[in-house]
């Protein structure tokens, strides 16, 4: 198996610039594995294909509005993206451009969209703690006369987007999933951004059970797969929360023969993950810790019957996640049908739902 393998080419028009308007009408494509079917669909059908045998889970976490600009003593500008909490005003973060900064540096934090200091009192810094790799810093938040508090990160940055979205998101809540609780992730669960209060209305009338889990995603979603091997791609820990209530939901779900659909490659990864610390395969414990599973084509999926996704990009880890659950070849038809049929792509693009 080679990162090559995972390869596609898509035209640039197929990348999703701005989301559905509104929300549950963007495309869906219903892929059965069996059978090789592909049916189109529209996403707000998704009622009429599910069943009271389903259990849905989602991931309810809320992206941190981490993205943040600091300014230089000499004017040069640096962007950091927040990735992980260490410890109080301490932060694990992606850096660029990273070799121009040296340890103990401290910058202002400065930019559009950032909230200027009040009048009368100190601008916050960013101090350049430790150097780390590919970009990475652990950085401190600072403020005069602030130093052993924690500083609100809601007013001092913005929601970061994908590098690939180019057009400016008018109202930052689209970058959001209608039920997101949890801050803490530094890029939306994108299959989650389909469902609209309205939507999950008829899934409860239909008697489909909603389950909400907590996975804050992190680094891999924007590190590129620099090795041909995929099994030598280092992988950033996420941080995982299943609540007692959700595991015994799950739990009786898999005892009583029901159908568990995962919203998304990061609840997946976080009820795969927890089937291997656990090893377990006929019930899930509450969970709280860090999740660094790989999954990769050969995985035994323990916790996932379907799966509701995004289209992904190429040599990513997500889409070596979704050809392990759908087989490589059959994943990489779809794709190209979903070419063929003009669907949108990666975050704000059309839906998959393989079965």
């Amino acid at each position: 198996m080679r990162t090559s393998d995972f390869d596609y080419k898509l035209p640039p028009e197929l990348i999703a610039q701005i989301p559905a308007v509104p929300r549950d009408h963007s495309r869906l494509m219903v892929l059965h594995r069996n059978s090789g079917e592909i049916q189109h669909l529209k996403f707000c059908q998704l009622p009429q294909i599910l069943s009271d045998n389903d259990v849905l889970v989602f991931n309810d976490t809320r992206v941190l509005p981490a993205q943040l600009e600091g300014r230089r003593q000499s004017g040069g500008k640096v962007e950091f993206l927040l990735l992980r909490r260490i410890e109080i005003n301490t932060w694990e973060a992606l850096v660029k451009p990273a070799r121009r900064v040296k340890p103990g540096e401290k910058l202002e934090i400065v930019g559009a969209g950032f909230k200027p200091a009040p009048t009368g009192k100190s601008a916050r810094w960013l101090e350049m703690v430790e150097r780390k790799e590919e970009g990475l810093w652990v950085v401190r938040l600072s403020s005069a006369g602030v130093t052993k508090d924690e500083m609100d990160i809601e007013g001092l940055g913005q929601t970061p987007l994908p590098p690939y979205i180019h057009t400016p998101l008018e109202d930052p809540e689209r970058y959001q999933t209608v039920y997101a609780r949890e801050v803490g992730s530094v890029a939306a669960p994108t299959a989650g951004l389909h469902f609209t209060p309205e939507l999950l209305r008829r899934l409860e009338e239909g008697g489909i059970d909603s389950v909400f889990i907590t996975l804050h995603v992190g680094l891999d979603t924007f590190r590129p797969i620099r090795v041909e091997n995929p099994h030598d791609h280092p992988i950033f820990r996420e941080y995982g929360e299943i609540s007692p209530e959700a595991a015994s939901t799950l739990t009786n779900a898999r005892r009583g023969g029901k159908r568990i659909t995962c919203v998304g490659t990061t609840s997946v990864r976080l009820l795969e993950g927890a089937a291997s610390l656990q090893n377990t395969v006929d019930g899930i414990e509450p969970l709280s810790g860090w999740i660094d599973l790989l999954i990769l084509p050969g995985y035994h999926f323990c916790y996932t019957d379907a799966l509701i996704t995004n289209f992904h990009l190429p040599r990513t880890t997500l889409l070596m996640l979704v050809s392990a659950f759908a087989g490589r070849e059959l994943t990489l038809h779809a794709y190209n049908e979903a070419i063929r049929y003009h669907y949108r792509f990666y975050s704000f693009g059309d839906a998959m739902l393989i079965f």
